[in-house]
């Protein structure tokens, strides 16, 4: 399972907190850093060790406190719950799913979606501006591989 603490941006920031250019990090929920008990309390022993404080805004937790760390051990413990108890409940609709006859299985093999000459002008201009690739299939209502598709060839005349 991929997590914020398996991600690139992650990577660097711990890079950073390890050369010791780090002495605070902010996240809007302790449970948007992890899912197991044991990694988020394995971070908050690094973090602690290394004296970066890690403040949790809208669990309204600060590492740097004893109370502090005992809520944040807690919301770890709750934070693989949920997970636990959500992968019970996939598992269990998608059991049902399957007793009906329902199956998945993506779009069939070799199915190409028309992109029409508009939405290939926005895809070109938006790419040029700067734009990420989820704010341009919002724009034109295609899905990520088919706008890389579309942008390979452009991106191998301009390499």
């Amino acid at each position: 399972m991929l997590t914020v603490m398996d991600g690139q941006g992650w990577n660097h920031l711990m890079a950073d907190v390890e050369a010791g250019k780090v002495s605070r990090i902010a996240c809007w929920r302790l449970d948007r850093l992890g899912r197991t008990a044991s990694g988020l309390t394995k971070l908050f022993g690094d973090l602690i060790a290394r004296k970066v404080t890690l403040v949790s805004v809208n669990d309204g937790l600060d590492l740097s406190t004893p109370a502090g760390r005992l809520m944040a051990n807690l919301l770890a413990s709750v934070a693989q719950f949920e997970t636990e108890v959500r992968r019970e409940r996939v598992m269990a609709g998608q059991a049902i799913a399957r007793t009906s006859g329902k199956t998945w299985r993506g779009s069939e093999k070799g199915r190409r979606v028309k992109v029409s000459d508009e939405q290939l002008a926005v895809i070109h201009r938006m790419q040029a501006e700067g734009s990420k690739i989820a704010a341009i299939g919002r724009a034109t209502g295609l899905i990520r591989p088919t706008i890389y598709a579309h942008l390979k060839p452009a991106m191998a005349k301009a390499g």
